[in-house]
Parts: C-alpha cells; structure tokens; sequence
C-alpha cells in the first residue's frame, strides 16, 4: 500500500512539473515536446522499477537505479513546491497572464537550486550536537556519565560499509561510556546486513552498545533483528530493561507502531518498565510517540528519532501533523525529551535544512542529589 502511494505521488508531481514546465517561454522555444516527454517517461520507469524489483538480488544495479529514483522523487517534490505556490498567487496564470509563464520557470529553476543543496546537505557529515541533562534520579556518583546516540542510519543500498566506517570513527572520537542506537539500523533492502556486520561490531563503549528495533527493522521482516541478536555486539532492548550500574536504568521497546507487523497490542512502554529498579530511569524508543505515557510512568529521560527533523524542507511540516516534535531537547512534566534528526537519510541521499545528528548526552544529577 506505501508503495502504491508513493508512486501515485510521484506521477502526479511528475505531471504537473511536465505540464507547467511545457508553459515556459524558453522550454517552448528550445526543447521538443518529444524530449520532454521521453524524458519524464525514462525517470518515472527507473522510479517504477526500483519499486517492484527485489532490492536484494541486484546488486550495484540496484543501487544506481535507487539512486535515481529516490533522487529524482525529492527534486520533483521540491520543483512542485515553489511552481505550485506560484500557480495559486497567480490563479495558475489568469492574473499576471503575461508574466506568470516566465515566473513559473524562475520557480523551476529555484526547485532544482535548492535540490542540489538538499544533495550536498544529505552528503555531508552528521554534526554533534551536546547535550547537558540533568536527572533527578541520579545519583552524585554517576556525574558526567556520557551517552552517544544514533538513529536512523539506515544501512542498506544508498548507505554503506565506508560511510559507517567514517561514523564509527566520529563516535569513537566522543569516547563516550555508552552508545544507543536508536532503530532503523537497517534500511530493510540492498547491501547484506551479513557483509556490514563486521563493520557495525566496531562500535565500541565501556559500558556496551546497546539498540533498539526501528519500523524498518520490522519491515525488513525481522532478519536484521536475528542478525542483531545473534551476531553483534549490541545488547537489544526489546520492551525490556537493565541496570547499567547500580542507580541507572536503561530500558527500551521496539517500534511504536511495530503491532501493525507483529500483531501484538501489548503496552510496550509499561512493559519495558515492569518492575525496574529505583534510580534514574533513560528509555530508548525509536518513535516518539506515548510520550505523556512514559513521562507519568517516570522516565526521566527519553531517547527517539524516526521523524529524521523531516530532512527536507518543507515536507517537515507534513511530518509535524503526525508527530508534534520533531527533534531536539524539550520537557515533557519532568521527563527530558530528545529526538534525533538521525545519522543517515531514508530516500534520497538529501536533506535541506535538516542536517544529519549524532547526539552526545552528558548526565548530571539535580543539585539535591549532589549534597
């Protein structure tokens, strides 16, 4: 069903562009209207294909063809954005008749700018973003405790072995004492989770790395999950918790939403919390969702991505209808809240004013906790 909206969306982006692009002064002057055509037939068929083909058996193939497509499905979202906007100020041309054709190819022309910035922004490497948080719960002699959190990476046909080793080597550089990996390790198809294995046990942290399932995990039908367990280094938190050390809870649940893929409607959250001990309480959840639920359960802090900070303007504000925080710090009651913008990118190797993060966490008790 996703991948039938997904391509419904993209032909419909794909018209449009076409037709108001045939409008353009200087497109009907110089470029056939045969080119143009054979043209948006060539990019919608490399986006049709790499949605029925099996990722999985076609090697570079596969990766060249996802390429295109993904990127070929932002600059038509950020070339229909503007021409769209403009269409609507001049009634898609009845006012300003004589300027309207001219002006739709200036917002053209702005969508594919800003699409070869969103191509360099997806490129480049995730910032570190610090955070000072202090819990309540926490006890003096855990001060300076540090965390290093990753979501979304996304490992798969566009993201590979190099750029996880580039990432491994920037965590490393934090010398953090614990690393979480927050969901969605796997993009779910195309490079061998079997091959980057090797590479993602190179994550290292004194006291352990230890990861959640995302809905990508869920959606790779649960084969990255049986990797994970068995053939990592990582300590998988499913809707389970554990005692770093003594007054430090880590806890974590699978993906919020995974009952759709695995027919369970249990309360994960209060279920990753049963019966945990006392002391400062971090839950690592790949969707921030619940969020009021694990703050009255008492979690101190809360640890999410998936929302990617919605990676390219303005889709972040489509992505804002379903989860009203997107990234960054915020205070729920007395539960500290972060959501992850995330490492990699889902789609398109692109973003646009939404870099990729890896955050870093230092730990404080209250001032109460520290007398």
């Amino acid at each position: 069903m996703f991948g039938i909206i997904l391509l419904s969306a993209v032909t419909v982006m794909q018209v449009y562009v076409f037709w108001r692009a045939g409008t353009v002064p200087f497109v009907k002057n110089h470029i056939p209207e045969k080119f143009l055509i054979s043209t948006g037939l060539i990019l919608w068929t490399c986006f049709f294909l790499n949605r029925i083909f099996d990722n999985n058996r076609m090697g570079s193939f596969s990766s060249v063809l996802e390429f295109i497509s993904m990127t070929w499905m932002a600059i038509l979202f950020l070339t229909s954005t503007p021409v769209l906007a403009l269409d609507l100020v001049t009634g898609f041309g009845y006012f300003l008749p004589r300027y309207a054709p001219t002006a739709r190819g200036l917002a053209i022309i702005t969508g594919l700018l800003l699409s070869a910035i969103a191509l360099i922004q997806g490129l480049r490497t995730p910032v570190v973003y610090n955070h000072e948080i202090y819990l309540s719960g926490l006890g003096g002699e855990l001060d300076g405790i540090t965390i290093v959190a990753i979501s979304d990476m996304h490992l798969g046909s566009l993201i590979g072995a190099e750029w996880l080793e580039a990432l491994i080597a920037q965590v490393s550089e934090q010398k953090p004492d614990i690393i979480v990996l927050l969901g969605d390790i796997s993009e779910g198809h195309g490079e061998s989770t079997e091959r980057l294995l090797p590479v993602l046990n190179r994550f290292s942290a004194p006291l352990g790395v230890w990861a959640v399932l995302g809905n990508h995990e869920f959606h790779s039908h649960r084969l990255m999950e049986k990797s994970l367990i068995e053939k990592t280094n990582f300590h998988l938190l499913r809707n389970s918790w554990h005692e770093i050390l003594p007054g430090l809870v880590l806890a974590g649940v699978d993906d919020l939403t995974s009952s759709r893929w695995s027919g369970r409607d249990n309360d994960l959250i209060l279920e990753s919390l049963k019966n945990r001990p006392q002391g400062a309480t971090i839950l690592i959840s790949h969707n921030p969702l619940q969020i009021e639920k694990a703050a009255d359960a008492g979690v101190d802090l809360m640890l999410s991505g998936h929302t990617h900070g919605g990676q390219i303007w303005p889709f972040n504000y489509v992505v804002k209808s379903r989860y009203p925080f997107l990234e960054g710090l915020h205070k729920i009651k007395n539960m500290n809240l972060i959501i992850s913008r995330g490492a990699g990118t889902w789609g398109p190797r692109m973003r646009l004013w939404c870099p990729g993060e890896i955050l870093r966490i230092t730990l404080h008790p209250t001032m109460d906790r520290l007398w």
